[in-house]
């Protein structure tokens, strides 16, 4: 807070100051959306101590062993602290194990080893996490590092100091090396993903020698066994310590070998302090924060920002590592072998298609390039390209979303992987379906022939899948028309990119089920969650045509009539239809209790609706919604997320709204204008240029565009283009309290869409 009073203190006097100076990690709070349970997400977030895209987090675990909702704020005690490689808690954790300071009486099962703690005795960060464990008079501290980390347990006086290592169930291994201060073993506990051979090996080594060793299998205790293998193992060490004795751990793992684990910590942590490691993690992170410099804004809005700007920057996973002669490897989580080049995983493209990975593309391109190469080598080890990944393949949500991602990344100019290999990846999917519905493309044979995936042949979601299909294959003809691919490839994907057309309902001008036969399903309930549809209804996703809204808007009956249908979704009551699963779904839930009628923002499917507006002449309604929905549904709290965070998705969208534009549709090179929250940003990208955005009449009042110069020149249009952007320069809004109803109404500023010619 000091910091934050100082560089403001710093602006109002016009002194100047250095980015590098300033602790960005004081404004991120990982406990925003921790507040979370299964009938209301508020995030679904834990609190990952972790570095940017690590292939390992921390995380205090107050639920049980295998329990989705690994830390919930409302818990008070802590069973452990994990290792966690969870992205979701309804996809779950793989390769887990913890570690848990004990004193006293030796407790080593997770309910009886427990310990009451409390939030005002916790502190919480990127890089450290603390935390006083009452029932054991001590406290934790952890810090990480990609692939390792450190602990620091400060113990009180007792001869019965204990440190237990949980390796999960469903086949686990333990050896204590007292003569080495060390411990090994492996993890194989999963949720689904993994080959046959799927271990997560891990190694402790501890600063003090042990007075106790033992083992442990479920609930059976093994004094002075050294070894064990068990469907559920574990193992304890002791010490004598005296009051205020710091203990310190360091940790690491590895998917490939128990040698890898070794080789990590020691490339990793080597002789560091955990001081040491804290100020490198510390660095690591305003170094990313720092690349988007935000002022101007309430104490709210930016701790806001940095807090969501943390959660879009921990996935994708790095799933791979450096050997021994520093060649990046990976251990495939496809076919079990270590192979070479990159992996990375833990993510759903069904969500972050839409701004977690255009982020990405727009910040950090040697990324991108390196997890099109990932995609590139699980196509290879895997026959598929990954949808939803926790490490492989899950069967998970629907679309066929990577061809997205790869057209996004090639189309504004990212290189440096095999994007021939990519694209026939892209065109596997057209006409294959893997053994899990999401991967590929489930009902393919329908979609190709009738332009559509039937509602009446047994295929969920079926309306739903025709959307982003469609979408798909747009960005497929966008990749074809840069490969240069013949000519009947690309007016194939011509034509079916306007495969939407075929669902929609001329009468409730909405997207709607249609039968085999060629009839709309009856009846049609366009409040109906679920059925033809994916965690929504067809107002959420009848806005699902990215790349021809215009298209749309020609359906509906132009742009006036279109504008009006955007306006409905805000008037109309938050009525629902539930029957589809028999009870109200938290996603529903969440649009209820929002007060925004049918918008849903806790959900991905209608995220870019606001900005839709620009594509009908009314960008000043876009503008309102937009600051709306940063108002009222983001808060740097517990409970701060309307819904689930999901990779990083629902945190780009703030990141990119609260910078004043959004990428409505990837596979292109714009961005929507929106309306910009801060007096000030500048972005600093990877080509070392620089963008300032000034907004500087801003206000919870002045939410309105009354005119934007770019580089000193009018900029008229309602989009900005990528390529100028990262040419650095200036964005200068000039805020108003009313809307400009004559700025943007033009044709000639509207975003692109694939109808206008």
């Amino acid at each position: 807070m000091q910091t934050f009073f100082r560089t403001t203190l710093l602006l109002l006097l016009g002194a100047t100051f250095s980015y590098a100076q300033i602790d960005y990690t004081q404004w991120v709070n990982p406990l925003m959306g921790t507040d979370s349970r299964h009938e209301l997400s508020t995030g679904n977030t834990y609190p990952a101590v972790a570095l940017p895209w690590g292939m390992n987090f921390w995380c205090p675990q107050t639920g049980k062993n295998g329990d989705g909702w690994m830390y919930m704020y409302t818990a008070n005690k802590i069973r452990g602290f994990k290792q966690t490689h969870q992205p979701s808690p309804w996809i779950n954790d793989y390769g887990m194990f913890s570690i848990m300071p004990v004193t006293g009486k030796l407790k080593f099962t997770e309910d009886a080893r427990q310990s009451w703690f409390s939030h005002k005795a916790e502190v919480v960060k990127p890089h450290y996490y603390s935390v006083y464990l009452a029932d054991h008079d001590t406290q934790v501290e952890i810090t990480p590092t990609e692939r390792a980390s450190q602990f620091r347990l400060t113990f009180p006086k007792t001869d019965s100091a204990f440190v237990v290592i949980d390796a999960f169930a469903k086949g686990s291994y333990i050896k204590i090396i007292p003569e080495q201060q060390k411990i090994i073993g492996y993890s194989t506990q999963n949720s689904g993903g993994v080959p046959p051979n799927f271990k997560n090996y891990f190694e402790l080594r501890f600063d003090k020698p042990f007075t106790y060793s033992a083992t442990w299998s479920d609930k059976t205790l093994s004094k002075n066994t050294l070894e064990m293998k068990a469907d559920h193992a574990g193992g304890v060490i002791g010490f004598k310590t005296k009051k205020g004795e710091v203990v310190t751990i360091k940790v690491s793992s590895s998917f490939i070998s128990a040698e890898q684990a070794a080789l990590n910590l020691t490339r990793e942590l080597g002789n560091d302090t955990f001081d040491a490691t804290l100020q490198k993690g510390q660095k690591a992170w305003n170094q990313e924060l720092g690349r988007l410099a935000v002022e101007g804004g309430t104490d709210a809005q930016i701790r806001t920002f940095y807090s969501c700007l943390y959660r879009a920057l921990l996935f994708p996973r790095k799933f791979y590592e450096l050997n021994a002669q520093n060649q990046v490897v990976h251990y495939s989580p496809y076919n079990g072998q270590v192979l070479p080049g990159y992996m990375f995983t833990d993510n759903g493209f069904w969500d972050t298609f839409r701004s977690a990975i255009p982020f990405f593309t727009l910040m950090y391109p040697t990324l991108n390039a390196q997890i099109m190469e990932g995609l590139v080598n699980a196509y290879k080890e895997s026959g598929f390209l990954p949808e939803w990944a926790s490490p492989g393949h899950r069967d998970c949500m629907i679309g066929s979303n990577s061809a997205s991602l790869i057209a996004d990344s090639y189309i504004k100019g990212i290189r440096g992987y095999d994007i021939n290999t990519l694209y026939e990846a892209i065109l596997k999917n057209t006409d294959h379906a893997g053994t899990l519905s999401s991967v590929g493309r489930f009902g393919h044979e329908y979609y190709n022939e009738l332009g559509y995936v039937p509602y009446d042949v047994k295929i969920n979601e079926n309306a739903a899948r025709t959307l982003e299909y469609a979408y798909a294959d747009f960005c497929i003809l966008q990749l074809a028309k840069s490969l240069k691919r013949p000519e009947s490839e690309i007016a194939l994907f011509t034509k079916r990119n306007q495969n939407f057309r075929n669902l929609f309902d001329p009468q409730t001008k909405l997207m709607r089920g249609k039968n085999k036969a060629g009839d709309f399903q009856k009846p049609f309930n366009p409040f109906k969650w679920g059925d033809a549809f994916t965690e929504g209804n067809s107002w959420h996703y009848t806005w699902s045509v990215f790349h021809d809204v215009d298209g749309l808007a020609s359906l509906m009956g132009g742009r006036e009539a279109f504008a009006q249908k955007l306006d409905s979704v805000f008037i109309l009551p938050p009525v629902f239809d539930e029957s589809y699963y028999g009870f109200v779904i938290h996603e529903i839930r969440e649009m209820q209790i929002m007060n925004m009628g049918q918008y849903a923002h806790g959900n991905q499917p209608i995220q870019h609706m606001p900005y839709l507006y620009n594509y009908a002449g009314q960008p000043w309604k876009s503008q309102y919604w937009i600051r709306q929905i940063m108002d009222k549904l983001y808060q740097p709290t517990p409970d701060g997320y309307c819904g689930d965070e999901d990779n990083g998705q629902t945190s780009a969208w703030y990141v990119f709204s609260a910078l004043g534009f959004y990428p409505v549709c990837p596979g292109t090179t714009q961005y929507v204008v929106g309306s910009p929250l801060f007096k000030r940003a500048t972005m600093t990208f990877e080509n070392g240029k620089k963008l300032t955005i000034t907004a500087p009449e801003n206000s919870d009042k002045n939410v309105y565009v009354k005119q934007l110069m770019f580089n000193g020149k009018p900029h008229t249009q309602n989009f900005v283009e990528h390529h100028a952007l990262q040419q650095g320069g200036s964005l200068n809004f000039t805020m108003s309290p009313t809307p400009n109803q004559s700025r943007g109404t033009e044709v000639s500023s509207f975003p692109y869409s694939f109808s206008r010619k």
